[in-house]
């Protein structure tokens, strides 16, 4: 087998040299080590995106950013979790600026009027190693109906960037639209909404 030329061998080992030692791949962490403690969501990380069907053609999705709220959370006592998460309903994007202006006026979320999408956690469970059942109640268009979210815990350790302790999950979940009365175009836009949120909370105390 032939070396590597001196210049092409420096190419693949410039990058290597180059990245900061952070962004290597870190060992996973165990959800039993999570520090106990309150929690506040860092919104810059944490992004809600929603699902829907047009037309049957294909599936079309928009990003809430901006979320703000709280977490208590001990791991050796999961059941005691609490979760309490709004979301600024003025934000959505669909990087479409015309969708964008309909979806927050009167005849679909209204953000005048409710400018919030809110849910709070009744019962936390586990379900594996890494996964857990949140049953809780989101507030969405002046109507509260039940709501679960499947979480997967991500990681957790001192964010490099700004030195504050981070945890981090993903979560899924569905609902009507219709049962908030955000029913514009249903069915053919359809009624079941996807929910999929990725989101990091810094510890407080």
């Amino acid at each position: 087998m032939k070396a590597l030329p001196f210049a092409a061998s420096l190419a693949l080992l410039v990058p290597v040299l180059a990245a900061p030692a952070f962004l290597s791949a870190a060992a996973p962490v165990a959800p039993e080590t999570i520090e106990a403690g309150s929690y506040k969501v860092e919104s810059n990380h944490t992004l809600t995106q929603f699902a829907v069907n047009h037309f049957g053609f294909n599936d079309f999705f928009g990003t809430i950013p901006g979320a703000t709220g709280s977490l208590s959370l001990d791991p050796k006592a999961l059941g005691n979790a609490k979760l309490d998460v709004s979301l600024p309903v003025a934000r959505i994007s669909t990087t479409n600026a015309t969708l964008d202006s309909e979806l927050v006026s009167a005849d679909w979320f209204d953000a005048a009027t409710y400018p919030t999408i809110r849910f709070v956690s009744q019962k936390v469970e586990r379900t594996g190693a890494r996964t857990a059942r949140i049953t809780g109640t989101v507030t969405m268009h002046g109507v509260s109906k039940p709501l679960v979210l499947d979480a997967t815990f991500g990681g957790a350790g001192v964010n490099p960037m700004d030195k504050a302790y981070t945890i981090g999950f993903a979560a899924t979940g569905t609902l009507k639209r219709s049962d908030f009365g955000v029913s514009k175009y249903v069915p053919a836009v359809s009624d079941e909404v996807q929910i999929r949120i990725t989101a990091a909370f810094e510890k407080v105390g």
